[in-house]
């Protein structure tokens, strides 16, 4: 394969390209726009499908055509060195678009591209089967209705998220994809629709014996309370995304702690309790409370010779219950 280092710094992960492309199976010709080094089109060309790759850019357009062969060597590809906006989609039954969020150093804000989301989500008019890779971040609310918003983490790295027309969709709004690093799936997914706005709404409790902490793609898509149905748990408190239950269920889209101790946030009590514990690692989590992670760990562990080998592995997550600061002192299950 080929590349160039700003191409490869915007290309899409081989795991999250093939996940993608299954959307596109059967649909017949499909639209690579914005092809870059070809990141998605060597995945769209795997599934058989006569392709149009579309690039400004004469270079990586070469070098994606090149990329595409390596997977498909027979792969029918319409290669066009032209401006996206002028491309003839005639014939094309599908078209993915994957636009430039910045410029060579600077990154455009979140929602900004090029071309534009307005442009790209037009596309729609077209061709009804439309995919619009975009940012993480993008505020959810420039999505049209009928639209699904999938947010892909791979592992606990929340990657990208992906727009689907409503000729793409599965009738749900919004999707919480985990790329697997092992398994018979490569990816988990989680889709329904995101959580009332009301805090009133949600099922909070007290905690129970374990502590479930929830994939960035969960959290980004609005799935918390999709998940807690799933798993039978609930919110330690409205505006947390944490989610506990008294039975442990092993989920992908989660990771599971059990609760030692549960207590008012005190950083001196902490510290003291963390001594008697012979712990052999320290990790933090805060959700919902302000300060320095570096700052509070060297004050609960001042001395990292207090560490003992063999001993168990802690993670403290700070957070809020009741609408007060609070501290779980947790092991892995």
């Amino acid at each position: 394969m080929l590349f160039t280092r700003a191409g490869l710094e915007q290309s899409t992960s081989e795991a999250l390209a093939r996940h993608r492309a299954k959307r596109f199976a059967g649909l017949g010709r499909v639209a690579d726009l914005c092809t870059g080094i070809g990141g998605d089109l060597l995945a769209l060309a795997a599934t058989g499908q006569p392709l149009v790759a579309v690039d400004r850019d004469p270079g990586h357009l070469r070098i994606a055509v090149h990329n595409a062969h390596v997977y498909a060597p027979t792969a029918a590809i319409d290669a066009r060195c032209e401006d996206v906006r002028a491309a003839d989609l005639t014939g094309v039954r599908a078209v993915f678009v994957d636009p430039a969020r910045r410029s060579g150093a600077r990154r455009f804000s979140p929602g900004a591209s090029e071309p534009p989301l307005d442009w790209c989500l037009a596309l729609a008019e077209r061709v009804p089967a439309v995919a619009v890779k975009a940012a993480p971040g993008l505020p959810t609310e420039l999505v049209p209705p009928g639209w699904e918003i999938e947010f892909v983490a791979d592992g606990r790295d929340l990657k990208e998220a992906a727009l689907y027309s409503p000729a793409l969709t599965s009738g749900a709004s919004r999707r919480a994809t985990v790329l697997l690093a092992s398994g018979a799936a490569p990816a988990a997914t989680l889709a329904g629709e995101p959580d009332p706005p009301d805090p009133g709404a949600r099922t909070v409790s007290d905690p129970g014996a374990f502590l479930y902490d929830p994939s960035p793609a969960v959290t980004r898509a609005g799935l918390v309370g999709t998940l807690g149905r799933q798993l039978e748990a609930w919110q330690i408190d409205p505006m947390i995304a944490f989610l506990t239950s008294d039975q442990p269920v092993d989920t992908p889209f989660a990771r599971l702690l059990r609760i030692e101790t549960s207590l008012p946030f005190d950083v001196r009590r902490l510290a003291a309790l963390l001594r008697t514990m012979g712990i052999s690692a320290l990790d933090l989590r805060r959700r919902g409370l302000a300060g320095d992670v570096d700052t509070l760990r060297r004050r609960l562990l001042p001395d990292r010779r207090e560490l003992v080998p063999g001993g168990p592995a802690v993670t403290v997550v700070m957070t809020r219950h009741h609408d007060q600061p609070w501290a779980f002192v947790c092991t892995s299950r």
